[in-house]
């Protein structure tokens, strides 16, 4: 007996793989501190919750759509034009089970074999494999440290090809928390504008976690002419902290949109119809919070890469959104643990500092850049004060 080839092609997640490992670890007793899951430490607000708890009072428990309520997909619509200038109509939008279900329907619905799909690197574990699921070929642009982890429009224009069918962006990103502005977004999108046969997707999750003052921006929104080929994925778990409610949503041309149902139809169904109302509530209801959880993260930030920054061989750069740092080592590597293991890779150092520090992060391999790490820092600043001073020992300790 054997699997799928197309199940051959992928690896499972590794940030997930690393949040059950140290699980496990917890479970034994161990006093290990996880910073690899992407999640944040805050409650879904109140006010979302009495939601779910009011549909469910009211028996809002059957089947919906396929592909979101009607309800949610009206302060979706909502959302895009408030919030991103953006105007959708209700058939173009897609209602999914988490960020992860709209990549895979959108990837999986529109790829055929042999298709090229360009993602930047450092890139979120997901895409590419998603990708290749679906028969198609991922091509990676690099982007390190010395250019912000963002990819330049030369990239760009360098790696399409005519076998093209999607280019990601992703900002802020996950793993680095890098974002572009509107006017590096605008000089990518004039590269696309010579390309209509490329698809964009534009993966917005971390709109709202941002700092110092940046300004979101999204492609469609500051390149009109892109919109018909644009889809503009965002969701509720990161903001909203719903990471277990499983809601993503996305805004896009009706044939995508369409294309996207017809799979979900015969894969999931509906999205929770309680997550759904919860969604509701969330995308309508007071928005302030989402300032002060944003200042919060960014008083985390500073802390971790300045606690970082001091460790002799580390390069941390400061992110402008999401909650990971990304930092880049390349200086530690060739060094040896004082058990005499060199430290030749990343997933060297990520193993050293579980086994020695007792600290969990994600090595870059996973997300095509090396030697890095991630880490997220989403969780309390006591909490990750203690795992960068136990980074520091253990980094110290190299020689």
């Amino acid at each position: 007996m054997q699997t799928s080839a197309a199940l051959n092609r992928i690896q499972p997640s590794a940030t997930l793989a690393m949040t059950s490992r140290v699980l496990d670890l917890k479970r034994q007793g161990i006093d290990v501190i996880g910073l690899g899951a992407g999640e944040p430490d805050f409650d879904t607000p109140d006010f979302v919750k009495e939601a779910a708890i009011e549909a469910i009072r009211k028996g809002a428990t059957k089947y919906t759509n396929v592909d979101g309520t009607a309800e949610l997909k009206a302060a979706i619509v909502a959302k895009f034009a408030r919030e991103n200038g953006l105007t959708y109509a209700e058939n173009q939008i897609s209602v999914n089970s988490g960020g992860k279900h709209t990549l895979f329907n959108a990837f999986c619905a529109t790829i055929d074999a042999g298709d090229e799909v360009i993602v930047p690197a450092p890139y979120w574990v997901s895409y590419p494999d998603v990708v290749e699921f679906a028969g198609g070929k991922p091509v990676f642009i690099s982007a390190g440290a010395e250019q912000g982890y963002k990819i330049k429009p030369e990239q760009l224009e360098a790696a399409i090809t005519a076998k093209t069918k999607w280019v990601v962006l992703n900002s802020p990103s996950n793993p680095t928390g890098a974002a572009y502005s509107a006017d590096e977004l605008r000089a990518l999108g004039q590269v696309l504008e010579r390309h209509p046969h490329v698809l964009i997707y534009a993966d917005d999750m971390y709109e709202h976690i941002l700092y110092d003052g940046f300004e979101f921006a999204t492609i469609a929104q500051v390149c009109p002419s892109l919109i018909d080929r644009t889809l503009t994925a965002n969701g509720v778990s990161k903001a909203y902290a719903m990471t277990g409610w499983r809601i993503g949503y996305a805004g896009g041309p009706q044939w995508l949109i369409k294309a996207m149902g017809k799979l979900q139809s015969q894969s999931t169904s509906n999205p929770c119809s309680i997550s759904q109302a919860a969604s509701v509530a969330a995308l309508n209801g007071d928005q302030s919070f989402l300032k002060d959880r944003a200042a919060a993260f960014q008083k985390r930030r500073d802390l971790v890469v300045g606690m970082l920054n001091e460790i002799e061989g580390m390069n941390c750069p400061t992110p402008e959104g999401a909650f990971y740092v990304y930092p880049e080592f390349s200086a530690l590597i060739g060094k040896t643990t004082p058990k005499g293991v060199v430290i030749d890779t990343d997933e060297t150092m990520i193993g050293y500092l579980l086994d020695e520090a007792k600290v969990a992060a994600v090595h870059g391999a996973a997300f095509g850049f090396s030697p890095a790490l991630r880490i997220s820092y989403a969780t309390s600043e006591s909490i990750l004060t203690e795992a960068c001073s136990r980074i520091q020992q253990a980094c110290k300790a190299l020689r």
